[in-house]
């Protein structure tokens, strides 16, 4: 949760709005002191209701907006040697 002074708001209401709609909330502050919270509107679309309660319980942010710009061209990480998925495998078996 981002946090802003109603100073700070004021100047750059646009930008923490724009953080709304991507999901996150806002604290505002006056003089240190919370006043109030600024939060997305829920969301019309269908969600599943496991994905709803995992929210709720603050394990998860349901997304609400699309992938950054340039997401898809950035270099996927290489493992050549497997090591990654032979820990997962290993941590599989031994129930972690």
């Amino acid at each position: 949760m981002r946090s802003a002074a109603v100073a700070e708001l004021k100047a750059s209401l646009s930008h923490y709005l724009a953080k709304v709609r991507a999901g996150e909330e806002v604290l505002v502050t006056d003089r240190g002191t919370p006043i109030a919270r600024i939060v997305p509107v829920p969301r019309s679309g269908k969600v599943a209701e496991h994905l709803r309660k995992m929210e709720k319980e603050g394990l998860i942010v349901i997304g609400r907006g699309g992938l950054p710009k340039g997401f898809w061209s950035h270099r996927r990480p290489s493992d050549a040697k497997g090591s990654v998925l032979a820990a997962l495998i290993q941590e599989r078996r031994e129930g972690r």
